[in-house]
């Protein structure tokens, strides 16, 4: 089944210099990209796209990490692509992550673990239509 989520590429990867390799891990994968965006996004927009876990202890270190720079969000569609982009994705923490997905192979910790991606189609909804309202 086709599908479209989000994705983005956080600050760390483009202080690291690893837009390029992640964008083509994807794109290897057989997703395309519908949308794409470089840019820097406040505190109001993180709590939007974070609504979920506001209210959470983890939350306030994430959203200054979030918004500490300029960060790629992306729209994939493929088969299945929430599903796709999560295995590819790896482990939410880098230092646990199986080798050979992004987080396994590149991300440094738990926090700075380089993607997010949607985790169900209605999360894939919501945080296309918060982030690319014209879609």
């Amino acid at each position: 089944m086709t599908q479209r989520t989000l994705v983005l590429l956080k600050p760390d990867t483009v202080r690291r210099g690893l837009v390029g390799e992640i964008v083509g891990r994807f794109e290897a994968k057989g997703l395309t990209i519908v949308a794409m965006v470089h840019r820097s996004i406040d505190g109001d927009l993180a709590d939007r796209h974070y609504a979920e876990h506001v209210d959470r202890d983890f939350y306030p270190p994430l959203r200054t990490f979030v918004t500490s720079g300029p960060l790629v969000a992306l729209v994939l569609e493929g088969d299945e692509a929430i599903e796709v982009v999560r295995a590819l994705n790896g482990a939410t923490d880098g230092r646990k992550a199986a080798p050979g997905t992004i987080r396994g192979d590149l991300a440094l910790s738990n926090r700075e673990n380089l993607v997010h991606g949607s985790d169900s189609p209605e999360s894939a909804d919501r945080e296309i239509g918060i982030w690319f309202p014209a879609l």
